[in-house]
């Protein structure tokens, strides 16, 4: 079967939207920081127009659910419900941090990925991934959201660093390595729909997929915000 999706990804700075058909992706990228709102749908007509398809011949929606920017995470769940109500078709949420290192194994055919993004307030959002037999980068260390000073460390070795954390961070995070386990960062790195579409494929075979009201997005911080009493 010939899989259509749709995906959007604007969890960080750089905003695109992807379509997978007739086994090719093709995509809209823009690095665009506060711009999201006004991008995503005119990308999403644009896609869908250049292949001839409409929502309804979907079989699903994507987006990137998180970690990363509140607004930019709200903004893709809010546009993928409303296309999955409307068209009843599931939705792949994806995470942000392993498109980044699906995107690392696309470009530099990375193996093993650590994944940083940058969260504010002096921390990161992290998690590490080992590529598979399918080539498709799965979770090694969960998600988490770290001090960059006090990094928790990973087995994983050796492998390359990508994300805004790395960008922020790697005066800091550099150093608190071996060479034999880091052995390159590569800067100026974002999370792109391709990857969130290429995964979603590979989800969507295996039935990781959620209904419109479950596509809600992920916030690491309020995982480990101690609740007040």
């Amino acid at each position: 079967m010939s899989l259509k999706i749709l995906s959007i990804e604007s969890s960080t700075e750089a905003c695109s939207a992807a379509l997978l058909h007739q086994g090719v992706i093709h995509e809209r990228y823009e690095l665009a920081p506060r711009q999201h709102t006004h991008l995503i749908l005119p990308m999403l007509e644009s896609l869908l127009a250049e292949v001839n398809l409409k929502l309804p011949d979907l079989d699903a929606i994507a987006f990137s659910r998180g970690p990363g920017s509140f607004t930019g995470n709200r903004i893709s769940a809010s546009i993928v419900q409303a296309i999955a109500f409307s068209v009843g078709i599931p939705v792949v949420p994806i995470s942000s941090l392993q498109c980044l290192a699906q995107g690392a194994y696309r470009e530099y055919q990375a193996k093993q990925v650590l994944a940083a993004m940058d969260a504010r307030m002096n921390e990161i959002y992290w998690a590490s991934y080992r590529l598979d037999d399918e080539g498709i980068m799965l979770e090694y260390d969960q998600e988490q959201l770290s001090d960059p000073k006090q990094f928790p460390g990973t087995a994983l070795s050796p492998f390359i660093g990508v994300g805004s954390g790395w960008d922020h961070y790697s005066a800091l995070l550099v150093p608190q390595f071996n060479e034999n386990q880091l052995q390159q960062c590569y800067p100026g790195r974002y999370p792109r729909a391709y990857d969130v579409a290429l995964l979603a494929a590979h989800a969507y075979k295996k039935g990781q997929v959620v209904s419109a009201e479950q596509a809600l997005p992920v916030y690491l911080r309020e995982k480990v915000a101690s609740p007040k009493r």
